[in-house]
């Protein structure tokens, strides 16, 4: 009778000790079905115990065990150990945010290849030499022909005419190839020749071995920061090793993954992120697990993957704050992305054209190499920036004369336009002038946002939706009004000003799926749109060659904002959305609204000198005592009331005082600049440390002694290293 300890996905930091008659050593690292309470529960086993840590007469015994697939590897649970140690939470509920719901609840998981390589059959070889008329299923396999197979089944489906691929399948066309005749994973398709900044990159992180070191590739947009990932990941797949490769948001990244997977047409790439059905992200988990993935692309969670050839880490847009978990676990990827590289000891490349400033400290302090791209691989120069000072100018729902004549401009030479404005939505509030009545959420300390076209008020925060109010709840009166503007507000009145135009709006309502994002981005690419108006959806990746202009509103709100990282985000921003201006032969230009024309952030943005703005905000963070130079965590409480929440939080700084180290500052609690948010109140203990040792070793202490309070059941709270948002 062997004892097993199982980590559960429960908000208590222990492991739990179960009986099992036929467990083993090969069995850490499996799924498990055990009793718990009243019901049962599935976990991992982490390990093998010599005895209980209470009566063995009251142990249970576990239900069933997962054999169907190989247990996660030593490195894995190691990997998940750090990160549970590092951030201070359950061991039980970071396995349970790692693994695929299939594995995490011991289900069966067929890791059957549902991808696999297809080749033009002999049969379908002598359709096309017989052929005498035209049809889909023809045309598919002339464009296969002019190519050298095989290639993978989501491939072929990308193609022109691809829906059809299962239909030849039936006819004998096409015929699944066995992974042992492929050449093995190679790049399919003559390749772009490399600038001689990018063959200057590739060959400076070829040349630093094989070992663990950690490189930031800063390009500008447009520098082919995406062609060195990919030539990195061809020498990685030659030498037998696998590739992980971390993006954002992989429902914004249609190209990046279609490129991937035709570069790599007989590699086996795997997609991991959050929206995959459930039997599809645990397929490929398993198949990452199993060393049949050849490259994993995926969100954070992606990190995750257990991958026992693990040869190269790529870490795209490593700036973006997607790879921060905003709950429940508050990880980064890309940190955890750096220790598995040095855990691995392969090297782990973090690419961006506006790097955080924190990677870009390390950069100057030589913690990681640097390699730099600094021209475009395709268009001559960077797009000019300019700003349009409007202090004096009256503007037309936001848009200034200035705006408008070079939008005019665009349209007569038959050249796209972008209308940029972060805040989607008709209004962001609906007010009656005669009492002041304001569209509030009744769930949040947020405004519900005016979407006209659908005339529904919404609370982008909570969900909260109710119809548009023909006249004011309060006083009755009918000439309510809206205030301020979003993304559908600024459309209407393009629309107007230019009747003939094709103006398309590019905001998470226009794209809820990622069927209707990849719709979008083809209609962009096939010139069926004149001026977009869109949100920061629009600033990641994308490559439109007849978008030469670029049109900022409402950016000096973030000039004022009170979290000291906003100045950044708002740099990193700029940036990444002019940058998809003139990326291919024709000149591009930004125009940014301001009435502050001469902020030094807008005159380095002018200059494209994101070192200027880096030194610039670096001095300024170690003055005021900011990350990079402090370290800090954040502990947060919400509750029905706020006054529960408060109360939690000085009992957690009274119980920090008393054991606080020399070089610890603890702040007071205080309510969160959104106070409410789904009808919980929320406040939040900031505790800050010059050394990071110094604080972790506390954190250690102070979370193990949170837990064994005794809290209201309403109240809950969470503990965050390292927060993006202060």
């Amino acid at each position: 009778m062997a004892i097993v300890r199982v980590a559960l996905p429960v908000p208590l930091p222990q492991v739990f000790d179960y009986t099992a008659v036929d467990a083993g050593a090969d069995d850490v690292g499996r799924c498990v079905k055990v009793p718990f309470g009243r019901g049962e529960r599935t976990g991992l086993i982490i390990a093998l115990g010599d005895e209980a840590e209470v009566e063995q007469a009251r142990l249970k015994a576990v239900h069933h065990i997962q054999r169907g697939v190989p247990p996660l590897p030593a490195d894995w649970l190691e990997l998940v150990a750090f990160v549970a140690r590092y951030y201070h939470a359950p061991l039980g509920e970071v396995v349970a945010l790692a693994l695929p719901p299939g594995l995490r609840r011991a289900d069966g998981v067929s890791d059957a290849d549902e991808d696999p390589l297809l080749d033009i059959a002999p049969a379908g070889r002598e359709a096309l030499a017989a052929a005498r008329r035209a049809s889909k299923g023809l045309a598919l396999l002339h464009t296969l022909a002019a190519d050298v197979g095989p290639w993978r089944r989501s491939v072929v489906r990308a193609m022109e005419g691809g829906e059809v691929v299962g239909a030849a399948l039936r006819r004998g066309w096409l015929a699944v190839v066995g992974g042992e005749q492929a050449a093995g994973p190679s790049a399919t398709g003559a390749l772009p020749k490399l600038t001689a900044e990018q063959a200057l990159a590739v060959d400076a992180i070829l040349a630093g071995g094989p070992g663990f070191r950690p490189w930031l590739l800063h390009g500008v947009t447009g520098s082919g920061k995406t062609e060195v990932y990919l030539r990195l990941a061809a020498q990685t797949l030659a030498q037998g090793r696998q590739v992980l490769m971390l993006v954002p948001e992989i429902a914004l990244t249609p190209q990046l993954e279609q490129r991937v997977a035709q570069r790599f047409a007989a590699a086996n790439v795997v997609s991991l992120h959050s929206a995959l059905a459930d039997g599809a992200r645990s397929r490929g988990f398993v198949q990452a697990l199993t060393g049949r993935a050849d490259i994993v692309l995926g969100t954070r969670l992606a990190v995750f993957a257990p991958l026992p050839r693990l040869g190269l880490i790529l870490v795209d847009e490593e700036h973006d704050a997607s790879y921060k978990q905003q709950e429940g676990v508050r990880y980064s990827a890309r940190d955890i992305a750096v220790w598995r590289a040095r855990q691995r000891d392969v090297p782990v490349v973090l690419g961006s054209a506006t790097p955080s400033l924190e990677t870009w400290y390390h950069a100057r302090s030589e913690r990681y190499a640097l390699q730099t791209l600094n021209q475009r691989a395709v268009a001559a120069t960077l797009p000019a920036v300019r700003c349009i000072d409007t202090r004096r100018m009256k503007l037309d729902e936001g848009l200034s004369p200035n705006l408008q004549a070079a939008i005019a401009q665009r349209l007569a030479r038959g050249e796209q336009s972008l209308v940029f404005l972060n805040r989607r939505g008709y209004a962001p509030v609906l007010s009656c002038p005669s009492c002041g009545w304001v569209s509030r959420c009744p769930h949040c300390t947020a405004n519900l946002v005016v979407h006209l076209a659908d005339r529904r008020l919404r609370c982008h925060h909570c969900g909260c939706d109710g119809p548009l109010p023909h006249a004011c709840p309060s006083c009755g009166n009918q000439d309510i009004q809206p205030f301020g503007r979003g993304t559908q507000r600024v459309e209407a009145r393009v629309v107007e000003l230019f009747p003939q135009a094709r103006v398309l709006r590019v905001d998470r309502d226009a794209a809820r799926t990622r069927a209707q994002w990849e719709k979008l981005l083809d209609t962009i690419a096939a010139g069926e749109a004149d001026i977009l108006v869109g949100t920061q959806m629009m600033a990641k990746g994308h490559d439109f060659p007849r978008l030469t202009l670029v049109g900022v509103i409402g950016a000096d709100s973030s000039l004022h904002a009170a979290d000291f990282r906003a100045p950044e985000r708002l740099f990193q921003q700029l940036m990444q959305v002019g940058g998809r201006a003139g990326r291919g032969a024709l000149p591009g230009e930004v125009l940014i609204q301001t009435e502050y024309p001469m902020h030094p952030l807008y005159l380095q943005l002018g200059k494209h000198d994101f070192d200027a703005f880096a030194r610039m905000a670096l001095q300024e963070r170690r003055a005021a005592g900011f990350p990079p130079f402090t370290h800090q965590a954040m502990l947060r409480a919400d509750a029905p009331a706020l006054e529960d929440a408060v109360e939690f939080l000085r009992h957690a700084r009274r119980l920090a005082e008393e054991r606080a180290p020399e070089g610890l500052r603890i702040y007071d609690p205080v309510p969160m600049r959104m106070t409410r948010l789904a009808r919980r109140e929320r406040a939040q203990l900031l505790l800050e440390a010059d050394h990071r040792g110094l604080l972790q070793a506390f954190l250690g202490d102070w979370s193990a002694l949170l837990y064994r309070q005794r809290t209201a059941r309403e109240l809950r709270w969470q503990l965050d290293v390292d927060p993006l948002e202060v």
